[in-house]
């Protein structure tokens, strides 16, 4: 880090500080706000960004980073240079193992929080994950995840920051998978909700899969209730995926609307995020198979840059989800699901 870069952090936490402070003077303690000093101003805009004004945490452990890193070390300065976009905007940190996931959580999250960021965490652990396909494992069991999910909560201490919640995990229940009872399912989602919302500074976004798969929307959204939608912060849309911005945010926005229709009265309504890490091209348009759509696309290339400053009602912000050079599994010429692929990167890039 350098000077400059330490005073700008020292700075804007310093005005963080004021600003919080001046947010608890104008709340419920007891103060008169002086703008509105009866105390009937209208409630915030319900479509405002729940992450807005907030700045995403960049982690240099990313894939994209350190691939950068390393070109340069080697000597490899064409490949560094050609890599640099991946290297300069925030994405997620996934968490996949059955490890521990406490030191490895803690330790993001201290690092983001020092920076005065917001970081994006995804937890990927469900047991029965991703059907036996590319991403197949998990917990053994709920009891497993249960725990797991209170490790990786409680790392979290109160600091702030976005988890998204098991990719795929509820569209997957709901259209079969093997092994997997959509009713259990639901059940320890609601509770993985439960144990992350005690945080006061996680945002929970639970995965609702992506525009071109699930049409019924109204399961859909059942399907979320009951995986505790209404306890969390909203969903999240188009991980590790190829939909335009455009579907995903027409989609998310229906999908918000039939949510709201069928919630208890005073339920906020649900927010929701999209990845955009590797959705610039959009899905292929002639594919030739349903796993051609989304499984290692070729021609693919970098979407919109991650922000949470967004003009669309109860979008909250175009993320970074997955990382991009990362496979999507050992299809299309690729390597096992997660791992840095360097030549798809490049094409991410080029395109």
């Amino acid at each position: 880090m350098t000077a400059g870069t330490a005073r700008r952090r020292s700075l804007r936490t310093a005005v963080l500080a004021v600003v919080a402070g001046t947010a608890v003077a104008c709340g419920g303690s007891g103060t008169t706000d002086p703008a509105d000093p009866t105390g009937t101003a209208a409630p915030e805009e319900e479509g405002a960004s729940r992450l807005a004004g907030e700045e995403l945490w960049l982690n240099p452990e990313g894939h994209g980073p350190v691939a950068v890193e390393q070109a340069r070390a080697e000597g490899r300065t064409e490949d560094a240079e050609a890599l640099a976009p991946l290297a300069e905007q925030p994405t997620a940190t996934w968490f996949a193992t059955n490890d521990n996931p406490y030191p490895a959580v803690e330790e993001v999250s201290l690092a983001a929080d020092a920076a005065g960021e917001l970081p994006v965490l995804v937890a990927y652990n469900v047991p029965g994950r991703d059907c036996g396909l590319y991403s197949s494992g998990g917990a053994p069991d709920a009891d497993a995840y249960l725990a797991w999910i209170g490790s990786f909560a409680a790392a979290l201490g109160d600091r702030p920051a976005v988890v998204v919640l098991e990719p795929d995990a509820v569209p997957q229940a709901l259209v079969g998978c093997p092994g997997v009872d959509a009713a259990a399912r639901y059940e320890v989602l609601a509770q993985a909700v439960d144990i992350l919302d005690r945080q006061p500074g996680a945002r929970v976004y639970v995965d609702a899969g992506n525009a071109s798969w699930v049409q019924d929307l109204p399961a859909l959204a059942d399907a979320l209730r009951r995986s505790g939608i209404d306890a969390a912060d909203g969903f999240a849309l188009n991980v590790s995926n190829y939909e335009t911005t455009e579907a995903s945010t027409e989609y998310g926005t229906e999908l918000s609307r039939v949510l709201e229709d069928g919630a208890p009265e005073g339920t906020p309504p649900a927010h929701f995020v999209v990845d955009t890490s590797r959705n610039g091209a959009g899905p292929p348009e002639d594919s030739g198979s349903e796993e051609g759509r989304w499984c290692n696309p070729p021609g693919r290339a970098l979407g919109e840059e991650p922000t949470t400053s967004t003009d669309v009602p109860r979008l909250d912000a175009l993320l970074w989800v997955k990382q991009p050079g990362d496979s999507d599994g050992t299809c299309g010429g690729g390597p096992p699901a997660g791992q840095w692929w360097p030549e798809a990167a490049l094409e991410l890039v080029a395109g």
